[in-house]
């Protein structure tokens, strides 16, 4: 495994509701796929802790609760995908499948619907991150 890959990569998970952000983190696990790194999921319930993280540095993706309040993860990411220069991917988990077409406005590149898959919600989350990887190794 290359040093790239041996590092962890950091999953920014917002939600206001805590128990959203616990089944995310279990659908999750700690390894998304054999071939990619270890994630640290880091949870915040705000939108300032959103910014706050985004500016920090460091995540590898984002993922946000579109159902979220008073802001929405609709709306956060557009402002991500506005504000920040290579910006992480952003996956939104979506109450509506038929919310997915809001997601091209966001601005997101993926979304995955409620309940919490435990099966597509990783291996979307995989896909995002490898893309993610790959550009920030090239």
């Amino acid at each position: 495994m290359s040093d790239e890959q041996s590092s962890r990569a950091t999953v920014l998970l917002y939600s206001d509701d805590r128990t959203v952000r616990e089944q995310v983190r279990l659908a999750l696990g700690t390894r998304l796929a054999a071939d990619l790194p270890e994630i640290d999921v880091r949870e915040v319930a705000t939108q300032p802790a959103v910014l706050w993280a985004m500016d920090a540095g460091g995540v590898d993706l984002v993922i946000l609760d579109a159902e979220a309040v008073p802001a929405g993860g609709m709306g956060l990411a557009h402002q991500l995908k506005d504000e920040i220069a290579d910006c992480p991917p952003v996956l939104l988990l979506v109450a509506r499948v038929a919310d997915g077409w809001l997601a091209t406005w966001s601005k997101a590149e993926a979304v995955s619907s409620y309940p919490v898959d435990p099966v597509r919600l990783p291996a979307t989350a995989a896909e995002l991150l490898r893309s993610r990887l790959a550009a920030k190794a090239s």
